[in-house]
């Protein structure tokens, strides 16, 4: 349950900076948080990606000062006026964008970017499946698809939401309520299937998503918004093409510093420069939290939530 309560404003640790939030990303991971799938101590504050402004710093501080615009992600207990930050983790915000676009573009924005830059490096000329493509994760995945010479088919729910998936530049959208994904992607494709699904749906997709491989392709399994893939026999994997598949998260792939400036950089900077663009769906008072929550797992939303204190 989330319940807002007053705690004392944080003290920063000696690496720490204390940040005043003036946007919040809400984001599927802290329904894994909320429902103990990932579990912590209770009771915490949950959350895990803002941006704001630095009021204090740590004694070992170096990378920011007192009032920097700062952004970060992948550091509980965003859902608050105030965090104290690992400074490590924070990232200056570009003078082009504000509070907003920062928040939302961190944690989905870097996932979208490692996804299709590292997990499976995808290449021009290549074709994709994204599941969820109106989502927030999956308009960005859209985008950043394109722009590297791709082919994308999308799936989503509604015809309003294939619609925002082509927009955002999807070659096709199969809208899975009225067609099977499997049966489409195969005729979209000749028979011949894709190089790499990019899945933060789950147990509702994945069978089929081993069926619409090609060989040796690629399942990047990034989330379980249907729920989780119950075990499976790895002997499928051969059976169906030698197939790859890989579980990653966001954390391991911003480990160091040098990789974290990397994909925060280069995801503000194309929003920046207008080749990104964000959808942010909906903004709610930080009070307002399970609401949020109800409408991201009721799927009522496109685009980024986003907690305003």
């Amino acid at each position: 349950m989330l319940t807002p309560t007053d705690l004392p404003v944080p003290s920063p640790k000696p690496n720490e900076a204390l940040v005043e939030i003036k946007a919040t990303g809400v984001n599927f991971i802290d329904v894994y948080f909320r429902e103990g799938r990932y579990p912590t101590q209770l009771p915490f504050v949950n959350g895990q990606e803002a941006a704001g402004v630095v009021v204090e710093t740590g004694s070992e501080v170096t990378n920011v000062q007192r009032g920097d615009r700062v952004a970060y992600t992948s550091a509980l207990g965003s859902y608050a006026r105030y965090a104290a930050v690992p400074a490590d983790r924070l990232v200056k915000i570009p003078d082009e964008l504000d509070f907003e676009q920062a928040a939302a573009a961190m944690l989905q924005g870097m996932t979208a970017h490692y996804l299709l830059y590292s997990t499976y490096p995808l290449k021009k000329g290549e074709t994709a499946l994204i599941h969820a493509a109106a989502g927030g994760v999956g308009l960005l995945l859209v985008q950043m698809a394109k722009r590297i010479g791709a082919r994308v088919i999308g799936t989503a729910g509604t015809q309003e939401k294939a619609q925002l998936a082509r927009d955002a530049g999807a070659d096709e959208c199969i809208v899975y309520t009225e067609a099977d994904f499997e049966t489409e992607t195969q005729r979209l494709t000749g028979g011949k299937g894709v190089e790499v699904v990019y899945d933060g749906v789950g147990k509702a997709t994945f069978a089929k998503d081993l069926n619409v491989l090609r060989p040796r392709g690629y399942l990047v399994l990034f989330g379980g918004a249907s729920g989780a893939v119950p075990p499976f026999d790895l002997i499928q994997l051969s059976q169906k093409g030698s197939l790859f598949i890989t579980r990653p998260t966001l954390v391991h792939y911003t480990a160091t510093r040098e990789e974290l400036e990397w994909r925060a950089n280069d995801v503000l900077q194309m929003i920046a420069r207008g080749e990104l663009k964000l959808r942010i769906h909906k903004t709610y008072p930080l009070a307002d939290a399970a609401a949020a929550h109800r409408d991201l797992e009721g799927r009522k939303t496109t685009g980024k939530l986003l907690l305003i204190p």
